[in-house]
């Protein structure tokens, strides 16, 4: 993004919280009056899981480079329309769809050709903050009662599913928070780790919790249980490939075993997600 295109981005989130006030998006108004109309840029880092200083850096068009989930987040703070967040995704020198299915175009072309190679298995190809990159048919069947949300963390401490989809819940959050404080040590030039550690820390006490822990640890647990709406209870064994040309992106691959009932469910989430010919 060049530095014109900076400012402008700027000058957009700047009238945009103008527009806002507390109320709109349920904040407490607080006491006192105030100087000035609007959301105080304070007010907006909160909202979008970033930190006071970073969202400055956007407003005077110092930080010129901005993530897709970032600019997502601050279009949903902001409550923009959909044609606003097309505009303030250009304004950020950023695909207009970046945030909703344009994430698979981050993909290493390497990993997106192995997410094919596992036909009875559920893979799907991780980025260093846990968003879902892309899936193969069965992964996406299996994520689907998550309506399209494209990050596990979020998944797990804020979508009302979670603990139905995954019995084992706490395991499973446990396990996905200690390798996200191993990423945010491993990729510190990765600013929507942070921006997310920050979000969920204002929305789920029990990631406050375990991030708290100061545990690390890779996502090694190799096996996860699906109750799925349509298919029942799945048992998976995972295993998880780094692709060294494509540094924080990891494959996953969840496997059953051959003969078993969940193999059967795979099957047949297969068969329902196929496109009819």
């Amino acid at each position: 993004m060049h530095h014109a295109s900076a400012r402008s981005l700027g000058d957009f989130l700047r009238a945009s919280r103008a527009r806002l006030e507390p109320a709109d998006v349920g904040l407490p108004a607080g006491t006192g009056t105030r100087r000035v109309r609007g959301l105080r840029r304070e007010e907006v880092a909160v909202l979008a899981g970033v930190s006071a200083d970073y969202y400055v850096r956007l407003e005077q068009g110092r930080e010129r480079h901005p993530s897709p989930q970032v600019v997502g987040a601050l279009g949903r703070a902001l409550r923009l329309d959909a044609d606003a967040r097309v505009h303030v995704h250009r304004l950020a020198g950023l695909s207009p769809l970046a945030e909703a299915g344009g994430l698979r175009d981050q993909v290493h072309p390497d990993l997106l050709r192995l997410l094919d190679a596992f036909p009875d298995a559920a893979a799907y190809v991780l980025g260093p903050a846990f968003d879902i990159l892309a899936t193969n048919i069965i992964a996406g069947a299996l994520l689907e009662p998550f309506e399209g949300q494209t990050s596990m963390l979020r998944i797990l401490f804020t979508h009302p599913r979670a603990r139905d989809v995954f019995p084992d819940w706490r395991l499973v959050a446990g396990a996905t928070v200690y390798a996200l404080r191993l990423n945010a040590a491993r990729f510190t030039d990765v600013p929507e780790i942070d921006a997310l550690v920050q979000e969920l820390r204002q929305t789920s006490a029990e990631f406050c919790a375990l991030w708290d822990d100061h545990k690390a640890g890779g996502l090694t647990r190799a096996f996860k249980v699906f109750v799925h709406p349509g298919a029942g209870r799945i048992e998976l064994t995972y295993e998880s490939f780094d692709v060294r040309a494509a540094p924080g992106q990891e494959l996953l691959v969840g496997s059953a075993e051959p003969g078993s009932r969940s193999a059967q469910a795979l099957s047949y989430l297969a068969s329902m997600a196929a496109p009819r010919r």
